[in-house]
């Protein structure tokens, strides 16, 4: 029997932070389809589960019960202390990995996402509210790249929840709008975590959570 279950879809960067980190952790666990893009987050069923209707949501069945949890900064968290990986090496790097996540989750997933569900999901392309959350995102580049300047990962050097955390999203840099070359100092960071063992792309992790017969490349 697997350890963990992790709902979750592909194209969701948030539900590739806690696909990623159970599998640099080589944690027994196996994905569960979520069919986001034909509403399932949005039914009774799913909302029992998380009120939120969001993705991903982590079963970890152990044997005293079960343990569930939705958000993927928390399950980072709960991950780091069960596989003692990816965390703090001391109390200041514990406090440095939360502001990052936490400017993650307000900076940079929060404007990335939403730009990019609304130019490649919506269509979106030129609506005014999309060209703000890139513009939005573009700042969180700049603000991201100059961190990394001279730091192999974001809070140590060694890398932890926050990494996994803030590179979610950025390894659709052609669908975020997102130029590597723009940011050198990002393109290393996310080929350092690329080469961490156990690396795997979203697509290698999760089933899609679209219909095969309305997909969007």
């Amino acid at each position: 029997m697997t350890d963990f279950t992790l709902d979750c879809f592909m194209e969701s960067g948030n539900a590739y932070k806690a696909a990623l980190m159970l599998e640099l952790s080589s944690a027994n666990w196996t994905p569960r389809r979520v069919a986001f893009f034909t509403g399932q987050t949005r039914s009774p069923e799913y909302r029992e589960m998380n009120v939120m209707g969001e993705v991903p949501v982590m079963t970890h069945h152990k044997v005293d019960g079960e343990v569930l949890l939705s958000q993927s900064g928390a399950i980072l968290d709960y991950l780091s202390l069960e596989f003692d990986r990816f965390g703090p090496a001391n109390e200041s790097e514990r406090r440095e990995i939360l502001r990052w996540m936490f400017w993650d989750n307000h900076k940079l997933t929060s404007y990335v996402a939403t730009y990019r569900f609304m130019n490649l999901f919506m269509k979106k392309t030129d609506d005014p509210v999309t060209l703000f959350f890139r513009a939005r995102a573009e700042g969180a580049f700049k603000v991201l790249d100059a961190h990394l300047a001279g730091r192999d990962f974001v809070v140590s050097g060694h890398p932890t929840i926050a990494d996994l955390s803030l590179c979610g999203y950025l390894y659709w840099p052609e669908q975020i709008g997102m130029d590597l070359t723009a940011y050198p100092n990002i393109a290393a960071w996310l080929d350092r975590i690329a080469a961490l063992p156990g690396y795997k792309r979203p697509e290698e992790l999760m089933p899609s959570g679209q219909d095969p017969a309305t997909a969007t490349a």
